[in-house]
């Protein structure tokens, strides 16, 4: 069965630029493509999509429409994976996406559109309720957290943070191994070792790996301490 997407994006020729790469894959339905937020919801509310991949900057303000449209949808749609388009790396826009949770979320980079299997993965994980983070913003919000002095994040080991870089993904502990080239088994010891050095051993396992993602992005995407 393929993933019914709706598209949103108020320039013209991307809207028909990214349906027609959609269209090479037999994975896709792109179902409506629209240029602004209400007509967004509206898309929503009518098609009922599995998913939706929508920029962050649309009309009136050019700034954070995406964001404020993914929040909706998600809160009236719980079903329905939102994927967000950035055309920079904007890590306070990332943290601002996700602060409230991860499920059902992504944040990628536009020049991920033209590698569709990526981008086709990205929907796929957030219709399932996943997460999908572009490799280059989790990046700079690695960079951006390790200049944090009193960054929970800098007690971790360079391989518990390559683990939770990893997580922040969205990928699962199979994945986190085959990309790290480890076992599965030393996958969860070092998930195991992030979740206590960010004390989060008293939550469920679902809570403490979105609050392990959520104080890593916290960390790289504010300029100040972490929040308690």
């Amino acid at each position: 069965m393929r993933l019914r997407v709706v598209f949103a994006d108020d320039n013209y020729l991307v809207r028909q630029g990214t349906a027609a790469l959609l269209a090479t894959s037999d994975q896709v339905e792109l179902v409506d493509t629209v240029a602004d937020p209400s007509s967004l919801m509206a898309s929503v509310d009518q098609h009922q999509p599995d998913a939706v991949l929508t920029d962050i900057r649309m009309p009136p303000s050019f700034t954070t429409e995406g964001i404020e449209a993914a929040r909706q949808i998600r809160a009236r749609h719980p079903g329905v994976g939102v994927v967000v388009l950035s055309q920079y790396v904007e890590a306070d826009y990332a943290f601002e996406l996700l602060k409230d949770g991860v499920a059902g979320l992504g944040y990628l980079l536009k020049e991920r559109v033209s590698e569709v299997a990526e981008l086709v993965r990205a929907l796929y994980e957030v219709s399932r309720g996943g997460s999908a983070l572009d490799p280059k913003v989790v990046e700079g919000l690695l960079q951006r957290s390790t200049c944090q002095s009193s960054s929970p994040l800098l007690g971790l080991t360079e391989r518990e943070s390559e683990v939770l870089q990893q997580m922040a993904m969205g990928r699962s502990n199979s994945a986190i191994a085959t990309t790290l080239f480890m076992s599965e088994r030393a996958v969860e010891k070092h998930i195991t070792a992030v979740f206590q050095k960010l004390q989060l051993s008293e939550e469920s396992e679902v809570n403490r790996r979105v609050t392990a993602v959520l104080t890593y992005l916290e960390a790289g995407g504010t300029t100040g301490p972490p929040r308690t």
